[in-house]
């Protein structure tokens, strides 16, 4: 398991990007992230409390809200360690709202809007994964329910075709889950652990108040956007502090890195092949992760993470349009391939 300089908090983000939230930040002096403290942070194995169900906390205006900054957080200073000389911007980038950091330091290479609350898509499923994960068991055998096939066709979800009264295990759907985005494996995991949708979808709210995610909000386990097109939402700050908590699990790093997966007939369950919805896996040299994400409303999401030169890079980038399957992955490429060409300061 990695070990991280510095923890992200999210009240403390907003401090450094203050002032920024219409455009790009490229400014060294303020552009930190503040060390989290240990009970904001998910620790392996650890069992979040179930929490209040879906519709208990109501939908901000998603575009137009800003997390507003304790005036305790504007006195923090940025921590120790190097920092990178940030020059100009990356060039291009068309997602409505993002952030780069670097994992190390917490420094804050760029963002954009990074404090707005917008609808997230399937990088939803980063959050169903950690809850799940929670349990520690990966390798109990799920059946699929039979409500699954009505669920995937009700709303058109991306699937792998999951058949109902087949038993796989939670590390199989997970796969399937992380890897292609498969609804069907999300519904399926979300049903044997809240027990049922409303019980986790509370669990997966508890989790976030727990991380101080005080801008996220989930009503499905999946992404898909019901009850409304932006019920599900949060802010691309928070969700790096998501992505860092998740990437703290070998066993989500190990299957978020992957760009194909292979299970072949067994006892109990049909053969599954599927391939990695984000484009970067593979493609993009030091990618090894995270997930990605489309809704009309969302547009192309795409949280992620890259590892080149000893440089760990997180980030997200949120709203990018709608032109292609990889205009989410584009953006990333983008702002990864400028922040990789930004030198150590001296």
């Amino acid at each position: 398991m990695r070990h991280l300089a510095a923890r992200l908090v999210i009240t403390g983000l907003a401090v450094a990007i203050a002032g920024t939230a219409a455009g790009c930040s490229a400014t060294p002096g303020l552009a930190y992230a503040k060390g989290v403290t240990g009970s904001r942070t998910a620790s392996p194995g650890s069992a979040g409390s179930p929490g209040s169900s879906a519709s208990s906390l109501a939908s901000p205006t998603v575009g137009a809200v800003n997390a507003t900054v304790p005036a305790a957080e504007q006195s923090k200073t940025a921590p120790a360690g190097p920092s990178i000389t940030i020059v100009g911007a990356p060039k291009a980038v068309k997602a409505k709202a993002g952030i780069l950091v670097d994992a190390t330091t917490g420094q804050v290479l760029w963002a954009r809007n990074a404090t707005e609350v917008r609808p997230i898509a399937s990088i939803t499923k980063v959050m169903t994964a950690l809850v799940v994960m929670q349990a520690n068991q990966p390798n109990r055998g799920i059946a699929v329910p039979k409500a699954v096939k009505n669920y995937v066709a009700k709303y058109g979800a991306n699937a792998v075709g999951l058949i109902p009264g087949q038993v796989l295990t939670v590390d199989e759907l997970m796969h399937m889950m992380l890897i292609e985005s498969a609804a069907d494996a999300a519904y399926t995991l979300a049903n044997a652990y809240g027990p049922g949708l409303p019980a986790f979808i509370g669990r997966m709210n508890a989790e976030a108040t727990r991380l101080g995610l005080t801008h996220t909000h989930f009503t499905s386990p999946d992404g898909l956007p019901y009850p409304s097109e932006t019920s599900t939402y949060s802010t691309p700050a928070e969700l790096v502090h998501l992505g860092e908590v998740a990437m703290e699990y070998p066993e989500f790093r190990g299957i978020v890195k992957l760009r194909y997966y292979t299970l072949k007939k067994g006892n109990g369950h049909g053969a599954y092949s599927v391939t990695s919805s984000n484009e970067l896996i593979g493609q993009y040299p030091g990618v090894v992760g995270i997930k990605t994400g489309f809704t009309d409303a969302a547009g192309h999401t795409l949280l992620f993470e890259a590892v080149r030169g000893g440089r760990v890079l997180i980030g997200d980038v949120l709203g990018s349009p709608p032109t292609g399957a990889g205009a989410g992955a584009q953006d990333a490429a983008k702002v990864l391939t400028w922040a990789f060409s930004l030198k150590q300061a001296s």
